[in-house]
């Protein structure tokens, strides 16, 4: 039995096999709209905040390593 799924770019009901050589896209077309859209950073994954920094001491140095 074929898995179909709806393409992640344009919503078109697609294969998802080893035949569909562009899975889990419908197309090549469909792939590299999404591809352009993480190079150009329109998909991102919030940072979650960092507690500011105390000013305390350093982390210790690691001792040197004799090999």
């Amino acid at each position: 039995m074929v898995t179909v799924v709806d393409c992640p770019t344009c919503g078109r009901k697609t294969e998802f096999a080893a035949s569909n050589r562009w899975r889990p896209f419908c197309s090549e077309r469909c792939k590299l709209i999404d591809l352009g859209a993480w190079a150009t950073e329109q998909y991102s994954i919030p940072a979650q905040d960092q507690e500011p920094d105390d000013g305390g001491d350093p982390p210790p140095a690691r001792p040197p390593r004799n090999d």
